[in-house]
């Protein structure tokens, strides 16, 4: 297949990327960067392009039978103004100019990223691909990202929405940012611990891509978070245990609000978010338990 990432080179497109050649695939990776993070590879090549804006890059997209679109910008970061509007156009102006690049009849097939919050603040309800959208910054964010990829649709592509959980995996992601702390007995759960956690492994979250880019009967929102969900106070207790280390220090609310604002009220809610549909099409995952999912990431 000839395939087409837009954030190819971050660390999930760079897994995926890896994933694809080695399966001998024909990969296009869009990055932001003017030099290629990636290894070099005959059957690799790389456009540097602002694809928040029309432009050269564009002319790859008819010429391909997949497109996996990963971009937009990390929302871990002080959300001032500015910086709420840097992730909303980062993922709604990209995914806009995809779709707009697809020829009016095409067979191609579009994976494209949204996240689990698009539930919101879900509470204790557990949430399938079959909930309704939440009512905060990042589910109206999902909600028009989603809107602008399954407008592919019209035009013929078969369209998959991946709604990410927090992605767990070897040199980088949520891990990669908590390990530290962890290391120097200064980790512990976020406010009370007692919001859902929805996670996947970085494994699973490649895995169940090349699932969908060949499932042809598979299309509409598919939720990318492990079948058990867990407490975010479990999470951390978990992640010492991995690392041998305690996790006795809780961040205070408070805290969170104060120092992060917006953002960090966002990370004292939770979603238990269960992965219903990629779970009947078939799915069969690699580390549905968080436990094993960490001591393979934190072993050396």
């Amino acid at each position: 297949m000839k395939i087409l990432i837009t954030g190819g080179a971050g660390f999930v497109g760079s897994a995926l990327s890896g994933r694809l050649l080695e399966m001998g695939h024909e990969i296009t990776v869009i990055g932001s960067s003017s030099r290629c993070r990636l290894p070099a590879h005959p059957l690799l090549a790389y456009v540097a392009a602002d694809t928040t804006r029309p432009g050269d890059w564009q002319r790859h997209v008819p010429e391909q039978d997949a497109i996996v679109n990963l971009a937009g910008r990390s929302v871990f970061n002080l959300w001032t103004e500015t910086y709420k509007k840097t992730i909303y156009d980062s993922r709604i102006l990209t995914t806009r100019n995809l779709t707009a690049a697809l020829p009016a009849t095409s067979e191609a097939v579009l994976l494209s990223t949204s996240a689990a919050g698009y539930y919101g603040d879900g509470g204790e309800v557990e949430k399938t691909e079959t909930s309704g959208p939440g009512d905060d910054f990042l589910a109206h964010v999902c909600r028009d990202w989603e809107a602008e990829a399954n407008k592919a649709a019209d035009k013929g592509a078969r369209v998959a929405v991946m709604r990410f959980g927090v992605v767990l995996g070897k040199g980088g992601g949520a891990v990669a940012t908590m390990k530290t702390p962890f290391r120097l007995g200064l980790g512990g759960p976020i406010g009370s611990g007692k919001q859902w956690f929805p996670w996947i492994h970085l494994d699973d979250l490649v895995g169940a891509i090349l699932f969908l880019l060949t499932a042809e009967e598979c299309h509409g929102p598919f939720n990318f978070t492990a079948p058990q969900p867990v407490r975010q106070k479990e999470f951390a207790r978990q992640l010492g245990a991995a690392l041998h280390r305690p996790a006795l220090l809780p961040t205070p609310a408070f805290v969170m609000r104060l120092i992060l604002g917006e953002f960090g009220r966002s990370l004292l809610q939770g979603q238990k978010v269960l992965p219903r549909a990629l779970a009947d099409s078939g799915y069969l995952f690699t580390y549905p338990e968080l436990q094993p999912a960490l001591r393979e990431i934190v072993r050396d």
